[in-house]
Order: structure tokens, then C-alpha cells, then sequence
């Protein structure tokens, strides 16, 4: 599923992000995260367009987006909603991928589900659900 490039004679495998790369080199971070969250994801370097990934497929390898644009330029986390794009009117959140020295070289983003939802107003009309919540993991263990 996922794709590394052998960069030594030892066959050994790594995986690296840099301002210049390109979909395809970061198409295995997409796809674990996604993997991980079940969720869209989008992430593109500096300097390149990157991936837009949802329901297990990569749906674009020319992507960007106002949010991804805005964290590669403020090198800050950004929770929102778009008033465009792809993304727009939903949550998001996005992040920048930096170098050691704590430059921007990425950023990665994903549907802010958690912000989708109204906490308050699940617990006020469904006060029993910490109960249930607490239930069903006493019932894991």
C-alpha cells in the first residue's frame, strides 16, 4: 500500500519531506493518515501541489487549497472554515511540516470532524452519554 524509495545499498527505506516534494513523494503520508483517521486529507509541500485524498482514494495530485496556502505562508496552525475551495463551509484544521530549524517545508490538513460537532448540544440532549461512553469501554476491557 504504501510506496518507499530505497536511497542506500543496505536496502534500507526512508521517507522524507522537503520543501520540493512532490505529490508522489508525499502520497505515503497521505495515505497513512488517512488510513489512521478515516477522514479527507489534504497535504502539499512548499513548493509543490500536493494530494487530496477521501474513501481510501487519492482524488488529486495537483492540489492546493486557501487553507494549506495560508499555514506554507504563516508557518501557524490554522483551525477554520473555508469560505472556499473544496473545503469550503467545512471545519478543517491544518498544520506546518518543519525543518529542524523550524522553517515551513509542508503542510497537511484534514476535516475537523470534533469541531463539526456540537458538543454542548449532545450533552444537553443526551445527558446519558458519558454514561454510555463510559459503559462501552469498561465493556472493551
Amino acid at each position: 500500500m504504501f510506496k518507499m524509495v530505497c536511497n542506500n545499498e543496505n536496502d534500507q527505506y526512508c521517507l522524507r519531506i522537503c520543501a520540493d516534494s512532490t505529490a508522489d513523494d508525499l502520497q505515503p503520508v497521505a495515505q497513512v493518515v488517512h488510513a489512521l483517521l478515516g477522514i479527507p486529507v489534504t497535504i502539499r509541500s512548499k513548493n509543490y501541489k500536493g494530494i487530496r485524498m477521501e474513501r481510501g482514494v487519492v482524488l488529486e495530485k495537483d492540489y492546493t487549497g486557501p487553507v494549506l496556502e495560508e499555514v506554507l505562508r504563516t508557518n501557524t496552525l490554522i483551525r477554520t472554515v473555508p469560505s472556499e475551495g473544496t473545503y469550503k463551509g467545512k471545519s478543517v484544521v491544518v498544520v506546518p511540516i518543519r525543518a529542524h530549524e523550524g522553517d515551513v517545508i509542508a503542510a497537511i490538513g484534514v476535516v475537523d470532524l470534533v469541531a463539526a460537532m456540537d458538543i454542548l448540544y449532545m450533552f444537553r440532549e443526551y445527558p446519558g452519554i458519558i454514561d454510555e461512553v463510559e459503559e462501552a469501554r469498561s465493556r472493551m476491557k
